[in-house]
């Protein structure tokens, strides 16, 4: 539930990094370092809560990364970083730079969820007392979970602080974390394919059906809400329910 501040730590890096430097390869490596770092220091600071507690932690984090953002003049404060300088790249080529990006990401996903690190992180995830038992450290996966998917968010907010050239902290609010969570939820959990088309399509939502854009929040809980009562799986369950009956 605390993706976004992850997410807006790296695009004020990549901001900043940008404004001093110019120089995008130092800016998305600040991105993804700043993601990094805040997911880390959010990850040890859950280590002794699980479930719900673990979901309200995460959640106030997201509140105190906006609060603190707000208040930073160094960061823009309420009016946020404007004039970003532009990476040299054009539309096409930052259009480019992204889908690469974000294939690289896919891939990464997938190997990940086909390796031993794959396997004990389903095995955490699902009964972590088991898991300790079995001589996994639960917490050491915990934090590697955090780091890997945090400066994943960071590298996105670089991309994104590229894209638009102009950051405030309302862009990285609660709503985001919602928006976020709805995709994986939707898309369907531990599948990395089902999340993929759950993002595009709640990202093109809003696009095609612009009353969306204005009740995103109440529209978003809906689908959660139907989609966990319904199809718990998300698409990624639906799908393997259809070819078990057509088999």
């Amino acid at each position: 539930m605390g993706t976004a501040p992850s997410f807006g730590a790296g695009a004020y890096a990549a901001a900043l990094a940008m404004v001093g430097t110019s120089n995008g390869l130092i800016a998305l490596l600040a991105s993804i370092a700043a993601g990094c770092a805040l997911g880390l220091v959010v990850g040890f600071a859950s280590l002794r809560v699980r479930s719900d507690f673990l979901a309200v932690t995460t959640i106030g984090v997201n509140f105190l990364f906006t609060g603190f953002v707000r208040k930073q003049a160094w960061l823009g404060g309420e009016m946020g970083i404007s004039g970003i300088p532009p990476t040299g790249l054009g539309a096409t080529g930052n259009m480019a730079m992204i889908l690469a990006f974000a294939f690289a990401t896919i891939l990464f996903s997938l190997y990940v969820d086909r390796s031993w690190m794959g396997f004990a992180f389903r095995a955490v995830g699902e009964d972590e007392s088991a898991a300790t038992t079995l001589g996994i450290d639960s917490r050491a996966y915990k934090l590697a979970a955090f780091g890997i998917g945090t400066a994943f968010a960071g590298l996105a907010g670089g991309l994104y602080a590229f894209f638009t050239q102009f950051i405030t902290a309302d862009a990285f609010d609660f709503i985001l974390s919602v928006t976020l969570m709805a995709m994986v939820v939707i898309g369907g959990i531990g599948s990395t394919l089902g999340v993929v088309v759950a993002a595009i399509g709640l990202t093109l939502l809003p696009e095609v059906i612009r009353f969306v854009n204005d009740y995103r929040l109440l529209v978003y809980g809906g689908l959660l809400v139907l989609v966990i009562r319904v199809a718990p799986g998300g698409l990624a369950g639906v799908v393997r329910k259809l070819f078990a009956r057509a088999s």
